[in-house]
């Protein structure tokens, strides 16, 4: 599950709005991903796309997890960020 992170940039405030609703689609999938590996059997298997092809490989499901919980975090940071970034120039 490798999600390409864009850079935000504050800026660029005309272009921060498409973002950030990019970002909460992502953030909402990614919650999927991480529940429904959660939810899912010691004993199922897991599959791991490989990038721009149609080929999966079997995963490791606590690997898949973990990296699933670590991308969430990075989007919701991202998004934080620019909230954060909004407000700051909300009060200026």
């Amino acid at each position: 599950m490798d999600l390409p992170l864009r850079e935000a940039r504050p800026e660029d405030s005309a272009g921060l709005a498409p973002h950030r609703e990019d970002l909460c689609s992502k953030i909402k999938e990614q919650k999927i991903v991480v529940d429904e590996l959660s939810n899912l059997k010691k004993n199922r298997k897991v599959y791991r796309q490989q990038q721009n092809s149609n080929i999966f490989f079997l995963a490791d499901r606590t690997e898949m997890l973990s990296e699933s919980k670590n991308i969430l975090d990075e989007l919701k940071k991202e998004y934080q960020e620019i909230e954060n970034s909004e407000k700051t120039k909300i009060k200026k």
